[in-house]
C-alpha cells in the first residue's frame, strides 16, 4: 500500500445504493415502467472485469456469498479470504473489495486476489509517478537480490537494499520496508524497488541539519560504524566522525577492537570540525579530567595499592589502577628468586593484586609497579637464617667453568667459586672433583641482600694451609718438588701435597742445547731455592737458577775453604823441619 502522504484511493463501482435510488426515480417518473423492471435492468449494468464493493452474506468452508447488487450473490473462494494460519478475518455483514471477473449462468464470479492485484498495480503507477514510497516484506532470497511482497511479488536488487554494500541478505528476510519504484511493466508483472534511494534521501536531510548543529566543544552521541588499527569511525547522524586512539583514553589502548565493537553507542566530544570537508575530530578521553595531572599526589613512590591486571606482555603486566592509569609490573620485579619467562605463569587477566609503586612518570605517563615488593625478601631471610660462617648441606644443582650452585633454600642456590673449592688443589673444572646431584658442605662465606649474591666456600671447612707457611719456609730455603705443570711462562712444582710453587722462565737456569720445554717434562724432580713467598695472595715463588748458583758457591766456598787448610798445614810442614 501506499503511504499515507501520498494516498491513493482505489476507483469503486458501488452499486446497491445508487440501483435502488434510481430505480425509484425512474418508477416516479414513468408510469409505464415498473420498478422492477428498472432495477432487472440496472442489475444487467453489473461491469465485468472491475473492482467493486459488497457486503458479505454467507460464509461456508468452500464458498463465500457477497452482495454486490446482482440479483444474486457473487459466489467467492473461501481459500482467497484465509490468512497463512488458516483463519479469516472477515464477518458476514463486513464489506470487502471484489474483482467481477465473469457471470456463469446467472451467478457472478469474484475474486479477491485480482482485486487486490488490481489496487496494487495503481499504487505503484501512482508510487512512480509522484515519487511517493510503498510499503512491502522481504520474503525470500532470489539471485542477485531479495523478493519482496506488495502484494505483489517486486524484485529489490542486492545494490538498491542499503546505500552501504551487503553480504548478509538473510538479516532482512522476514522485515517490512518503505521502497521507492524505480520502474515497472505490468504486462511482464515485473516491478524493481529501490530501498537505497530512500535511505540516500533520509541521511542528506540528516546531515543538512547536523551541518548547522555541529561545533567545536559540542558533546554528541554517535553510533560505531567502521573500526581500524588507528581508531574507529562514528556515525554522529549522516556524517562521519574518527575518534583517534590517542583520544579514546588517558590510559593506554593496544587496538580499538578491544573496546569497542560495531553498533555501539558512545558519546563523544567534537575536538575539530571543519563545515566545508565535513572532517570531524572526536574525543572520548576529553570528557573526563586528565587523570595524570595529579598522579604524583595519588600513587607517591613506595606506596602500596591494588589493581587490577588488563593485558600482558613478554616483558610484563600492565594492571589498572583507575580508569584511564596503568601501571606495568616487569617480570624482574615479580618475584625474588624465580626467573619468569612470560607473566602469565605468575598471573591472570582480571586478577586483582597489590603492588608497590616503584617510579612515576607523569609527563610520559608512565608508572613502574613492583609484585615482589608486597611479599618478604626472602634475601633478607637468607641472611638472618643463615650468618657469616655458618656450616650448611646441600645438593649440586649445577656445576659451571667458574663453579657450582649448590641447592641451600628453597629458590635460592649458593654459589661456590671455583677458587673456594681447594686451598692446595689447583681446580681446572669443578666436574673433576663433584657430580651433579652430590651431596655437599660448605661454609657460609657473605649474603649480598642487595644484589641477590649468596657465597659459598668448601676450602674453608678445614683449615688455609697458608696461614703457617711462612713458619715452614723462609726465602732461602732450597726444596725438592716434582713438576706438575709446563706452561709458556714456567713451571708449577709441587713442594708438598697440595702446594705448588712457581718457577718463572727467567729463574730456570741454564739447559744445554735445548728449550726448557725439552728440558723439564711433567714428574721430573727439580731443586729449587723459595725466593718468594705471597700468603694474602697464596704465591710462592721458586728458583732453579738460583739453587743452582747458591750449590755453586757453596762448592767454591768449600774448595778455597780446604786449598787454605792445605796451604796452612804445609806451612806447619815446612816450619818443622830444620835445615
Amino acid at each position: 500500500m501506499v503511504n499515507s502522504d501520498n494516498n491513493i484511493k482505489t476507483e469503486e463501482t458501488t452499486i446497491p445504493t445508487e440501483v435502488k435510488t434510481e430505480a425509484r426515480h425512474h418508477a416516479t417518473k414513468a408510469e409505464d415502467t415498473t420498478f422492477s423492471d428498472l432495477y432487472e435492468q440496472s442489475l444487467q449494468e453489473i461491469p465485468l472485469g472491475q473492482v467493486v464493493t459488497g457486503t458479505i452474506v454467507e460464509i461456508n468452508d468452500d464458498t463465500v456469498m457477497i452482495d454486490v447488487g446482482y440479483k444474486t450473490e457473487g459466489r467467492l473462494r473461501t481459500s482467497e479470504l484465509r490468512n497463512e494460519d488458516g483463519s479469516i478475518e472477515f464477518s458476514i455483514g463486513d464489506e470487502i473489495e471484489v474483482f467481477v471477473d465473469r457471470k456463469q449462468e446467472d451467478e457472478l464470479i469474484l475474486s479477491r486476489e485480482k482485486a487486490m492485484r488490481m489496487r496494487v498495480w495503481k499504487d505503484i503507477i501512482k508510487a512512480y509517478e509522484q515519487g511517493a514510497t510503498i510499503q512491502g516484506k522481504a520474503v525470500k532470497k532470489v539471485k542477485g537480490g531479495l523478493s519482496v511482497d506488495i502484494g505483489i511479488w517486486a524484485f529489490l536488487p542486492g545494490s538498491q537494499i542499503d546505500v552501504n554494500p551487503v553480504r548478509d541478505f538473510d538479516r532482512y528476510l522476514g522485515k517490512t520496508f518503505d521502497f521507492e519504484v524505480l520502474k515497472y511493466d505490468r504486462k511482464r508483472n515485473n516491478v524493481v524497488l529501490s530501498r537505497k534511494s530512500i535511505i540516500e534521501r533520509e541521511v542528506s536531510q540528516k546531515k543538512q541539519g547536523l551541518l548547522e548543529t555541529l561545533s567545536e566543544g559540542k558533546v554528541v552521541e554517535g553510533v560505531v560504524k567502521n573500526i581500524t588499527d588507528y581508531g574507529i569511525f562514528i556515525d554522529l547522524g549522516g556524517i562521519d566522525g574518527l575518534l583517534h586512539i590517542t583520544d579514546m583514553s588517558w590510559g593506554r589502548i593496544r587496538h580499538p577492537s578491544d573496546n569497542f565493537s560495531k553498533g555501539d553507542k558512545i558519546t563523544v566530544k567534537i575536538l575539530s570540525f571543519d563545515k566545508e570537508t565535513e572532517k570531524v575530530s572526536l574525543g572520548l578521553k576529553q570528557l573526563n579530567d586528565n587523570p595524570w595531572n595529579s598522579i604524583t599526589e595519588r600513587y607517591p613512590i613506595g606506596s602500596s595499592v591494588e589493581g587490577k591486571v588488563v593485558s600482558f606482555m613478554d616483558y610484563g603486566a600492565f594492571v589498572e589502577l583507575e580508569t584511564g592509569v596503568e601501571g606495568l609490573i616487569h617480570v624482574s620485579e615479580m618475584f625474588w628468586t624465580k626467573k619468569i619467562r612470560h607473566p602469565s605463569s605468575v598471573l591472570t587477566v582480571g586478577e586483582t593484586v597489590n603492588v608497590m609503586i616503584l617510579e612515576v612518570d607523569s609527563q610520559n605517563r608512565r608508572i613502574s609497579l613492583g609484585f615482589k615488593q608486597t611479599m618478604p625478601n626472602p634475601w633478607q631471610v637468607l641472611a638472618e637464617k643463615y650468618p657469616v660462617g655458618t656450616i650448611v648441606k646441600g645438593k649440586i644443582k649445577n656445576i659451571t667453568d667458574f663453579g657450582m650452585f649448590v641447592g641451600i633454600d628453597e629458590d635460592i642456590d649458593g654459589l661456590v667459586h671455583v677458587s673456594d673449592i681447594s686451598w692446595k688443589k689447583r681446580i681446572r673444572h669443578p666436574s673433576e672433583f663433584y657430580k651433579k646431584g652430590q651431596e655437599v658442605e660448605a661454609v657460609v662465606l657473605n649474603v649480598d641482600v642487595e644484589h641477590e649474591k649468596f657465597s659459598l666456600g668448601i676450602k674453608q671447612l678445614e683449615k688455609n694451609p697458608w696461614d703457617d707457611l711462612e713458619s715452614r719456609y723462609s726465602v732461602g730455603d732450597a726444596i725438592t718438588g716434582t713438576v706438575t705443570n709446563v706452561t709458556d711462562f714456567g713451571l708449577f712444582v709441587e713442594i708438598e701435597e697440595g702446594l705448588e710453587g712457581l718457577v718463572h722462565v727467567s729463574e730456570l737456569g741454564q739447559q744445554k742445547d735445548k728449550t726448557f720445554k725439552e728440558a723439564y717434562k711433567v714428574g721430573d724432580e727439580v731443586k729449587a731455592v723459595v725466593k718468594n713467598i705471597d700468603v694474602k695472595s697464596q704465591k710462592v715463588g721458586l728458583s732453579i737458577k738460583g739453587f743452582e748458583q747458591s750449590s755453586e758457591s757453596s762448592t767454591i766456598k768449600q774448595y778455597v775453604n780446604n786449598k787454605e787448610k792445605v796451604v796452612s798445614n804445609l806451612g806447619n810442614i815446612l816450619s818443622g823441619i830444620k835445615v
